[in-house]
Formats: structure tokens, C-alpha cells, sequence
């Protein structure tokens, strides 16, 4: 795959990924919102999640577009300030393993109450 090829792949995956996250930022404020204005407790909260399947997907979707998202852009970060190091893959790469892995682990971590 030649390396225009590879960027226009890699700008519309941000760009795509930039349109999921912003739809589940915004119901991941209004679920705080209407958490918050019944004065439900972080017991409450998590007493709901708890086994509560749409909600795990939900947040492993949020965790993917993260994966998705956030790498491509230090990649670019790091290429355009640093054109020569050569950190812009490892680092962009260790990012998104750290994203992928930290956020899974939350998501089933609520779901499954951390047991």
C-alpha cells in the first residue's frame, strides 16, 4: 500500500472515529446529567451497570473509537514535531494498546461489578 493510500486511510478513521466519539461523549454527559439530578450514588450507578449489556457496548464502543482515535493523532503529533526520531509508530502504538487494554478492563470491570 503506497503511503497515500495509507494517510487518506488514516485521516478518514480519525475523522470517523472523531464522529463516534462525539455522539457517545454527548450521551455519556446525559446519562451523567440525569444520574446526577436523581442524586443516585456511585453504589447506584454501578448497581445498574452491573450486568447491564447495552451498557457494556456502549463503552466498548466509546473504548474503540478512543483506540481508534487518539494514536492516529500523536502519530501525526510526533511526526510533524519530531520528523526524524522515529517515535510517532512505537509511542502511537503504545498508546493505543494502552487505550484498548485500560479501557476493556473498566468496561468489564463495571459490568461485572470487578469480581
Amino acid at each position: 500500500m503506497s503511503a497515500g493510500i495509507l494517510q487518506a486511510k488514516l485521516w478518514y478513521a480519525q475523522r470517523i472515529s472523531a464522529m463516534v466519539l462525539g455522539l457517545c461523549v454527548a450521551i455519556h454527559l446525559l446519562m451523567i446529567f440525569f444520574a446526577i439530578r436523581d442524586g443516585l450514588s456511585a453504589q447506584e450507578i454501578l448497581g445498574r451497570t452491573q450486568g447491564n449489556i447495552p451498557f457494556a457496548i456502549f463503552y466498548e464502543i466509546f473504548v474503540i473509537a478512543c483506540f481508534v482515535h487518539a494514536p492516529i493523532g500523536l502519530a501525526n503529533i510526533l511526526q510533524e514535531t519530531f520528523p526524524r526520531s522515529g517515535l510517532a509508530k512505537p509511542l502511537s502504538w503504545m498508546l493505543a494498546l494502552c487505550i484498548l487494554t485500560l479501557g476493556t478492563l473498566a468496561v468489564v470491570g463495571v459490568f461485572t461489578g470487578g469480581q
